[in-house]
């Protein structure tokens, strides 16, 4: 299937970024029909992934199965001194420089609220340290990050995960995080537009779920935790950060807040009934000067490896 010289020149520039047609059309400089075509013979044999957001299809090099084997394999054949390979990458940079530009347009459009937000709480490098610190030093193989925003935690924990993925219904946020990852030329993560109650994943996918910020604007929360645990490997884990119980009425209003925050039980009960075992609780709590909102962590295991562990820390 890739037998041909604009399939190897596709595999080679989505072997570099997620990319639709649109944009392999500009890269290429051949039409929508031919690169549509192209694609499909592609995706028909396996070397290419493609995903739906909104009206739009992204597609990337496969990156696992025979399939990810089989392109990686012919990605090694191609010269990246060819002049046509050349040209591809120049028009790739060139797209990626508009992606970029277009999330930091959105992005300066809302960094005042974002940043209201962060100033109620401790500052995001202690949240990050603390949730580095949760899921431990050890490789995790497959990560999903639901609610990945502007793509943060795929960000962090890239360089010891297999491959990460990150789920958001905004298209605008999607392409904040598309645009930092690939800035910091991460490419062993992807983004995708999904419903957090009904993701279009497999069951026991992923070792390691993050819901980071998310259950506070959600109506069912309960209801996200168990869509989660189904993805779970057995002694996977869960990591769930989220405010504490606060009475910062105008969140409601000004940022959409559905939930002024989660006592620990609350979270602990809907992970319980989700088939997980909590095992970590922890709380940051912001000292006078760094606002009024407490950040909590808590973590959980897939009961069908943990569930004869009772050692759940509470700090």
């Amino acid at each position: 299937a890739a037998g041909e010289d604009t399939r190897l020149r596709l595999l080679a520039v989505l072997e570099q970024a997620e990319l639709t047609v649109s944009d392999l059309t500009e890269i290429l400089g051949q039409s929508q029909p031919r690169i549509s075509r192209h694609l499909k013979l592609l995706a028909d044999a396996g070397l290419v992934e493609r995903h739906r957001e909104a009206s739009w299809v992204f597609y990337r090099r496969a990156s696992q199965g025979a399939g990810g084997q089989i392109a990686a394999r012919l990605l090694n054949l191609l010269d990246p001194n060819d002049p046509v390979v050349r040209r591809d990458c120049e028009r790739l940079e060139d797209v990626r420089a508009a992606r970029a530009r277009q999330a930091q347009s959105y992005f300066a459009r809302h960094a005042a609220q974002w940043d209201a937000i962060r100033s109620l709480h401790v500052p995001e490098t202690a949240v990050e340290a603390a949730v580095r610190e949760v899921l431990g030093s050890a490789p995790i193989g497959q990560l999903l990050d639901i609610g990945t925003g502007t793509g943060r935690m795929l960000e962090i924990f890239s360089g010891e995960i297999e491959r990460g993925i990150g789920i958001d219904l905004s298209p605008d946020m999607l392409g904040v995080a598309r645009a930092n990852l690939e800035r910091a030329g991460i490419r062993n993560c992807s983004v995708r537009q999904g419903d957090l109650y009904n993701l279009a994943l497999p069951r026991d996918a992923f070792d390691a779920i993050i819901l980071h910020q998310v259950l506070h604007f959600l109506e069912d929360g309960a209801r996200a935790v168990r869509e989660a645990a189904r993805l779970l490997r057995p002694g996977g884990r869960l990591l769930v950060v989220d405010f504490a119980p606060h009475d910062l009425e105008f969140l409601r209003e000004a940022h959409a807040h559905r939930r002024l925050g989660f006592a620990a039980q609350v979270v602990e009960g809907w992970m319980n009934q989700a088939g997980l075992a909590p095992q970590i609780h922890r709380t940051l709590a912001p000292d006078q000067t760094e606002g009024a909102l407490t950040v909590s962590l808590w973590m959980a295991r897939d009961r069908r490896v943990a569930k004869h562990q009772d050692n759940r820390e509470v700090a």
